[in-house]
């Protein structure tokens, strides 16, 4: 998990720095406005770019760069060939490298494979996935104009905004009331939208460092690895993940004044926009009763309620305490007073419960007569201070009474203050898939659980019973098949992975007591296509498939984009359908060519 976290900071860190949108709009200019090339391209790029950095990168980014990009098309009726072709491919290519997927970690670690053995046994597989994927894709899947049209027209930006300077978005508020106004379908909405594509922010210092750490990083993770000496994987990831981090917090020390001054004045911008909605809100809420027939309002102020919560009529008793006040200042202030009508307030009173009820401020209280003020000075100061204070809440209608100091207001002045200093770094922690340690860890438990149950090993039987009646072929099927359905009910594609491959490891154990070998090539046939299952699983029915299914749907929901479950089932079932055959006949030819029928040593 140190290995994943500490890799996974340093590609959160390249996204943060505005690099992959960045070389997504040089892809976008690169292919013009020919709709069937950018789709080539944009479908090259995002498998390159998976394969070095890993899937959760090109989700974070290329989903709401994809999203921007078909909003600002004018003929381009649907996002979902974009969207669902993005994902697919970009946990294609996190089957590659073992950094590029926590599932491909668990299965090198569960059966000592070495990353450049793991790489040199999976590229061949995926990378013809990829290639035969794209035509079916274009010409069978999505082969609808309305999708991918054969031209794209976009909107253009004007000379003021190509001069504008790119705004970071790692800044809160950097963009001020932009980012509210982006949401909504106008024009307006359509040209922030074209900005925030076509004038991208970029941190050249932080991804050209970025990248040389991630590549320095790696060559030296499969260096070590081919070497054979087990040394901890983390040992050559936490330095790098620390030096990127100081990176990270001294440019953002050193650049602390400007990045306050841009959030302060977003913040006033958004601020004023807020109270400027609030102050038009209060004003056509006063204007209403003004506005209102004379006639229906005094039929509506004539309804009294007595003290059981009953509606009359304004009928006066003997026992009814009566306040006029037609003459008062209160009037001329109230604008449903201006029409002429009296108000009047009537409550019945029991005199020999209440035979001295006087109420406060000096007003006199008789059966016969309608009380009056005492003090009409009195009366007056206090309805000067009350118009006083309404003048103060209307220019302040956010204000909120200053309250103690607690442990949630101070977290929070800590979090805005940090967002404000350093922005990438606490744009990088925030994204960080610290979920997964959690998560992993109990998967761990609940199979070990079924382990201890004995359940594990009934599996592991059932699973020697298919090798035996189908071979090296049908543990390339069946185990390809057995993994992408599990992603979808047990756990994801990592709770998957750790479960299969206990499994497997049962399954290894039955022989060795047996002293029946497995095959070499039974062997790793069924691992790797175990490999390409529970990489290509993510994108098969659900979206609890994997942690990048769920973090793609909220990244779309964000963009006004749904994607329901049956949609995503039915697009992906073809998907999954062509690149799993396709990935498993290609890895039973490369079994078959360079493995043997010899029986399996284990490590």
């Amino acid at each position: 998990m140190v290995f994943f976290l500490t890799l996974a900071y340093i590609a959160i860190s390249i996204d943060a720095s505005g690099l992959i949108r960045y070389l997504a709009f040089k892809v976008l200019q690169k292919a013009g406005k020919v709709g069937h090339r950018l789709f080539f391209y944009l479908f090259v790029f995002f498998f390159g770019l998976g394969s070095f950095i890993g899937n959760d990168p090109i989700i974070l980014s290329g989903t709401a760069f994809l999203a921007y990009m078909t909003r600002v098309s004018s003929n381009i009726v649907h996002p979902r060939a974009w969207i669902h072709s993005q994902f697919a491919i970009a946990n294609i290519a996190s089957a590659i490298l073992v950094s590029s997927n926590p599932t491909n970690l668990v299965l090198a670690g569960a059966f000592k494979i070495k990353f450049i053995v793991y790489t040199a046994n999976m590229i061949v597989p995926v990378v013809v996935t990829a290639v035969v994927l794209f035509p079916f894709l274009l010409y069978i899947i999505f082969a609808d104009e309305s999708l991918i049209p054969l031209s794209i027209t976009m909107h253009e930006l004007s000379e003021d905004q190509k001069k504008k300077p790119p705004v970071n978005p790692n800044i809160p508020h950097a963009r001020g009331t932009a980012e509210e106004k982006e949401e909504t379908d106008d024009k307006e909405g359509k040209q922030l939208s074209l900005e925030e594509i076509m004038n991208p922010f970029l941190d050249k210092k932080g991804a050209s460092f970025g990248g040389l750490i991630m590549a320095a990083t790696l060559i030296t993770l499969l260096a070590i690895n081919a070497s054979g000496k087990e040394n901890p994987v983390f040992w050559v990831t936490l330095p790098a993940a620390f030096v990127m981090f100081c990176w990270d917090l001294a440019f953002g020390w050193l650049h602390r004044h400007s990045t306050r001054e841009i959030a302060a004045r977003g913040r006033r911008e958004v601020e004023n926009a807020q109270a400027e909605r609030e102050m038009r809100k209060l004003e056509e809420q006063q204007a209403l009763p003004a506005n209102m027939d004379p006639e229906t309002l005094g039929l509506e102020q004539s309804e009294q309620y007595d003290a059981t919560g009953l509606r009359h009529g304004s009928e006066h008793t003997d026992d009814d305490i009566s306040l006029e006040s037609p003459n008062s200042d209160i009037a001329s202030k109230k604008p449903y007073l201006e029409c002429g009508t009296q108000f009047s307030l009537s409550v019945p009173v029991d005199k020999e419960k209440f035979p001295e009820l006087q109420p406060p401020g000096g007003v006199v209280m008789d059966s016969k007569k309608p009380a009056r003020a005492s003090s009409p000075e009195a009366l007056d100061s206090r309805q000067t201070t009350d118009t006083t204070t309404d003048e103060e809440k209307r220019g302040y209608p956010y204000h909120q009474d200053n309250g103690p100091r607690t442990l949630a207001s101070l977290a929070g002045d800590i979090y805005r203050w940090s967002q404000e200093t350093f922005p990438t770094v606490t744009v990088v922690v925030s994204h960080m898939p610290f979920a997964l340690v959690p998560f992993a860890f109990t998967m761990f438990i609940l199979v070990q659980a079924l382990v201890t149950k004995g359940w594990v090993p009934v599996f592991a039987y059932g699973w020697d019973h298919w090798v035996e009646k189908t071979g090296t072929v049908g543990s390339i099927g069946g185990m390809g098949f057995l993994s992408v359905i599990l992603c979808n009910f047990a756990g994801t594609n990592i709770g998957t992975t750790i479960l299969l491959s206990r499994v497997i490891q049962a399954w290894q154990k039955i022989h060795e007591v047996s002293g029946i070998p497995i095959s070499d090539r039974t062997w790793w046939a069924t691992i790797y296509s175990m490999a390409l299952g529970v990489n290509y699983g993510a994108f098969s029915t659900a979206f609890s498939a994997s942690l990048a299914g769920l973090l793609w749907r909220d990244i779309l929901a964000r963009k006004h984009i749904r994607v329901g479950s049956l949609e995503f089932a039915r697009v992906n079932l073809p998907i999954i359908a062509i690149s799993m055959v396709v990935g498993c006949a290609v890895l039973a030819g490369e079994v078959y060519i360079v493995r043997s029928d010899s029986p399996h040593l284990s490590a």
